[in-house]
């Protein structure tokens, strides 16, 4: 069992949690039981799986273990103290573990016929990114694309608020100018976009599919350029004094509008 804090191996671990370790070596921390136990089931590239036995007393943690001991991942006793420096979470499970970040070029992927795609333009919030993966989950969205300069996927807080959709969800990246070449030769694909200002209620559009759901950054929207590639910009109404929604819960609405529509058309046929 390791107890030194300094040891290398729980070093290397706990600079994961910074954005700069994260890029340079590809790897990432996912702690937590819900999450861990969705990385194994996804077969996700487990380099290192660490546990403390003081907090790890449920049946399904300890079997966690085992599971990843049986693959042949390289599993590490610590102590609370030595757990307690990698954890983010108030309560930890006594469970994390280090993976390889999964990422896919945008020039050598597409929705399916009957696929919607989700993409974020400079989103900063991870909390609110990690959210939307979930949500992406929950309606069968297949792949959230990051546009321009989006904060981190794998940072600590995003992978908790995803529950374990940072591993169901393809993650692609790309700059604006990427995008619009892949958009303008992919016609079939209907880009839908998101503003206060759009002409039409989001629940008087009608979304077909292949298509993406383009959401902007919370503080400034879609910048112009963006809303160019849009077939159809969409507005969630309002009546309070505030003008905004938190941009996990707006893009929640509207994917479920999304979701609900294409699924009553396909109980229909």
């Amino acid at each position: 069992m390791i107890t030194s804090l300094s040891n290398p191996t729980i070093a290397a671990a706990r600079k994961l949690l910074l954005p700069k370790e994260r890029k340079s070596t590809g790897l990432f921390l996912a702690e937590g039981l819900r999450v861990v136990g969705q990385a194994l089931s996804s077969q996700a590239e487990i380099h290192q799986l660490i546990y403390c036995p003081e907090l790890l007393i449920s049946e399904y943690g300890q079997a966690l273990v085992e599971q990843a001991s049986t693959l042949g991942i390289d599993t590490i006793a610590v102590n609370q103290a030595v757990f307690a420096s990698l954890a983010r979470k108030d309560t930890p499970q006594g469970i994390a573990a280090v993976i390889r970040q999964r990422w896919f070029p945008l020039s050598e992927n597409a929705p399916a016929e009957d696929e919607l795609w989700v993409a974020l333009q400079a989103v900063q919030n991870p909390g609110n990114l990690g959210t939307i993966l979930r949500t992406c989950d929950a309606v069968g969205a297949k792949a959230l694309l990051l546009l321009d300069d989006c904060t981190d996927p794998y940072d600590a807080a995003a992978v908790k608020a995803s529950m374990g959709s940072i591993f169901t969800v393809l993650l692609l990246k790309s700059r604006l100018q990427e995008f619009q070449a892949w958009a303008a030769c992919r016609p079939q694909i209907s880009v839908f976009g998101t503003s206060d200002k759009g002409a039409v209620d989001y629940t008087q559009a009608r979304y077909s599919l292949p298509a993406v759901l383009l959401l902007g950054s919370e503080r400034q929207g879609l910048p112009a350029d963006h809303v160019s590639l849009c077939s159809q910009i969409v507005r969630i109404p309002m009546e309070g004094a505030c003008d905004s929604l938190n941009l996990s819960v707006a893009a929640g609405i509207i994917l479920y509008e999304i979701y609900n529509q294409i699924r009553g058309r396909k109980i229909r046929q």
